[in-house]
């Protein structure tokens, strides 16, 4: 079996309801990913969590040195557990995450997180681009309504559209139940 990884992405104070980007379901995701990590700390599995920064003002969404980029306590790393800081939507950019993973010899990740339609399917894509097998838990990632030209999507719909667009071509999307055989 091929080394894996479980890269957990921004699950983050500033997707709360009382953050500036409340996500919904965020509950449900990030109790998923907590499973999906205990899963990966018990087969010594590498894992990767990732908290998004923005330079600037305080008043921002993920502001250095703010609540809103504290990673939330029930997803919180342990020690020995690599945290990387990130800019970008996807967590390959400027991090050092593919040479870390590369130099772990890890070919497979397990990606959860937030936000489906943001740094998901962008980390998602990377990881298959750079030629990871890629797993993404879907009800362990969490994502917000959205609109378009007058149209309003609802974050269900949202969500059920990137994990599909996923798994036509750049991962096997599974439930938590499913990867962890429930």
């Amino acid at each position: 079996m091929a080394k894996r990884a479980l890269i957990v992405v921004d699950l983050q104070n500033e997707y709360e309801a009382g953050g500036k980007l409340p996500l919904e379901r965020l509950d449900r995701a990030v109790a998923n990913a907590r499973r999906v990590i205990d899963a990966a700390r018990d087969a010594g599995e590498l894992i990767v969590h990732f908290r998004h920064e923005a330079p600037g003002s305080a008043d921002a969404p993920f502001a250095v040195g703010t609540n809103g980029t504290e990673i939330i306590a029930a997803a919180a790393p342990i020690d020995g557990e690599t945290v990387l800081a990130k800019h970008y939507p996807n967590a390959f950019r400027d991090t050092g995450l593919k040479a870390l993973l590369d130099d772990a010899g890890v070919a497979d990740v397990v990606i959860v997180g937030a936000m489906s339609h943001m740094c998901i399917d962008a980390t998602t894509r990377a990881a298959f681009d750079f030629g990871y097998g890629v797993t993404v838990v879907g009800d362990a990632c969490a994502t917000m309504a959205l609109s378009h030209e007058g149209v309003e999507v609802p974050a269900a719909q949202v969500h059920a559209a990137f994990m599909a667009a996923l798994a036509f071509a750049y991962a096997r999307v599974v439930s938590t139940s499913d990867l962890l055989g429930a």
